[in-house]
């Protein structure tokens, strides 16, 4: 699973639509698509975040013209890591 690719479907593993509604909603295809995006986008935010945070630190004073501009990028960086945070904990603690 290390590589980012969604394990074998149900389908393909019964060998009819059916199978899927029988199995847990965590072993459906879907369910893995959206875990895939979601843990995706989080690692790409979570690069983000390290990278505006960089910037924030490499502002020597808070009087410098640039300081505004990064801190917006960095909450709204936050903003979304929060969200795809919250969205990996509701697939973790409710797969349905």
């Amino acid at each position: 699973m290390d590589n980012g690719e969604v394990p074998v479907s149900t389908t393909q593993q019964h060998g009819d639509r059916g199978a899927d509604e029988q199995n847990p909603a965590w072993l459906r295809d879907p369910f893995w698509s959206r875990l895939n995006h979601v843990e995706g986008l989080h690692l790409r935010l979570q690069s983000q975040h390290e990278t505006v945070r960089r910037e924030l630190t490499a502002i020597p004073s808070a009087r410098t013209s640039g300081f505004q501009d990064v801190w917006l990028r960095y909450c709204a960086v936050i903003r979304e890591l929060d969200m795809t945070t919250a969205e990996l904990e509701a697939l973790r603690t409710h797969p349905e």
